[in-house]
């Protein structure tokens, strides 16, 4: 599929494939959180491209079908010829995930893409080498972009917190919206609150920033405004792809897309939206994101 010449949003990151493994067995299905949110925004009728990095073989052409059925542009520089990387998923018996990845994060140094009004980066993609720096130089050859990023940590392949802190910062100060979890938010800021967190990353410069928190909803904050949603509660089948589906939710708002710190009455909605977005993921198997067909409020 050709990249269209000016998507909305273009999703710099890592795709992969997902090994679940849980006493129904192991299953293998696309993933990656920058893909994720990809996936989930073509699904909500978002013009979508996403530069990663996925091997010719089976496993890439599977997930580079699978976000093309979907509406994902998947831009030509994303293949190459080493093998595509996976994340093998162990889950316990509340549907948790525990991660062992075999991963390699590694762009072209030029990369040719026409100037979108959107860039969505984060997870590994912002903490590996080598494709982290070329993500940064991607970023600042287009200033005019509006930034997000989502650092969807994994510690034991960002390096040391004080090391994954910097260059976490690096970014968001480019960054007009900023999405983490709560566990991200402990491993970045040791022992600090999470109105702490947020004023320490609003301060870098994001006009929102959002924590997710499971189970327990989630927190948006401007410099202004700061409010909690719950999280509606489900029948939790897996946890996978619950914050990459509050990403792209986010990214589905018109406010959000244009940088812009929404009003407290938005920011309400704007909350209420992605946590309802997340629980649809969370009630089925693996990343499988909802259509806007899906979703009622």
């Amino acid at each position: 599929m050709t990249v269209p010449p000016h998507p909305s949003v273009l999703v710099i990151g890592e795709a992969l494939m997902d090994i679940t493994d849980s006493a129904a067995g192991v299953i293998e299905t696309p993933g990656g959180g920058p893909a994720n949110v990809a996936l989930g925004l073509a699904r909500r009728g978002v013009d979508t491209a996403l530069l990663a990095s996925l091997g010719r073989d089976a496993r890439g052409l599977v997930i580079a079908a699978h976000l093309e059925e979907s509406g994902v542009s998947v831009h030509p520089d994303t293949f190459h010829d080493r093998a595509t990387s996976t994340a093998r998923a162990t889950l316990d018996e509340t549907g948790a995930a525990t991660y062992d990845f075999d991963i390699s994060w590694e762009i072209p140094e030029a990369v040719s893409v026409d100037e979108p009004a959107v860039i969505h980066t984060g997870s590994l993609a912002t903490f590996l080498e080598p494709g982290a720096d070329a993500v940064a130089q991607l970023l600042a050859a287009h200033p005019a972009a509006v930034v997000t990023f989502d650092p969807n940590i994994r510690p034991a392949l960002v390096g040391s917190p004080a090391a994954a802190r910097a260059r976490f910062e690096g970014i968001a100060r480019r960054a007009a919206v900023v999405k983490l979890s709560d566990e991200d938010a402990d491993f970045l800021f040791p022992e600090t609150d999470l109105p702490d967190v947020l004023d320490a990353i609003l301060a870098l410069g994001p006009r929102l920033v959002a924590i997710t928190r499971g189970g327990a909803g989630a927190i948006l904050s401007t410099a202004t405004d700061r409010i909690e949603v719950a999280a509606p509660r489900v029948s939790v089948v897996d946890t996978i792809g619950a914050g990459d589906t509050f990403m792209a939710s986010l990214l589905t708002e018109p406010s959000v897309r244009a940088g812009v710190a929404p009003s407290a009455a938005d920011l309400q909605e704007i909350g209420e939206r992605a946590v309802a977005a997340a629980a649809v993921t969370v009630s089925r198997a693996g990343a499988d994101l909802p259509w806007e067909s899906e979703l009622t409020l």
